[in-house]
């Protein structure tokens, strides 16, 4: 989708947030060269801040191929912002009910019309302690290795330091004026899987391979090394009612 075709309402869409974000935030935006300039593609986005949907989002508008998020259907109602995104063609996630398999749908079909659509893998803000990616779920890969359309993996880090995720206090830290970081990597190399059949197992290899991606460009954006191993949410929840049981049985 070239700029042209954006469309009145992403453009209002762009009106209303661009300038409080130019206000408050400086930008550092790299690695646009990384996307394509025609073609469906999907990218695959670390999420560490209630807010970082819009600095993705106004990075990914600056390369004039605007995305086409999935978002939790909830947001999709009522509401001024659930407005927004239904006009501006985002796709509603409807999950654990009979309509959970439409936004895969929706997904592939936006991906061969020659969009982007935008991934976070993670299904919900990082629960790491220090803010790395969490293993990813499944979905992007799955829609990648139907379409074979390019996976640019992106990585951001910002957003989180003047909005924290889950912070019951100072949920806002807008000064000193924080920096938007959001750093694309070229495709990541997913043909091995193309001719194989797409069980959990391959889905999953997958999955991490674009995770891998992920988390390197954030290594390069933080100037650190990531831990060994991504942070399983699940896992953990599974250990601390381990524990919780162990210590009730006591």
């Amino acid at each position: 989708m070239s700029r042209r075709r954006i469309g009145f309402w992403y453009r209002l869409a762009a009106v209303i947030v661009k300038p409080p974000l130019v206000l408050l935030f400086n930008r550092d935006w790299r690695g646009t060269e990384h996307m394509p300039t025609d073609g469906g593609f999907i990218t695959a986005v670390n999420h560490n801040s209630y807010l970082d949907p819009l600095s993705y989002a106004h990075y990914q508008y600056n390369t004039g191929r605007v995305p086409r998020f999935l978002a939790k259907a909830g947001v999709f109602k009522g509401s001024f912002v659930g407005m927004m995104l239904r006009n501006t063609g985002q796709i509603p996630v409807y999950r654990e009910t009979t309509n959970a398999l439409d936004a895969f749908r929706a997904a592939v079909d936006a991906v061969e019309r020659g969009e982007c659509v935008a991934f976070y893998p993670e299904g919900t803000l990082t629960r790491d302690p220090d803010m790395w990616p969490m293993a990813g779920k499944t979905g992007a890969a799955r829609v990648a290795l139907i379409t074979k359309a390019p996976v640019i993996p992106v990585a951001q880090w910002g957003a989180n330091l003047a909005m924290p995720p889950y912070a019951k206090e100072n949920k806002f830290n807008l000064f000193p004026r924080k920096t938007l970081i959001v750093q694309a990597g070229p495709p990541v190399d997913l043909s091995r899987f193309y001719d194989l059949e797409p069980t959990p197992e391959v889905l999953r290899e997958a999955t991490e391979v674009i995770m891998a991606s992920i988390t390197a460009l954030l290594e390069d954006v933080r100037g650190e090394k990531a831990p060994a191993e991504l942070y399983d949410h699940r896992q953990a929840r599974m250990e601390q009612r381990r524990r919780a049981a162990g210590e009730g049985s006591k």
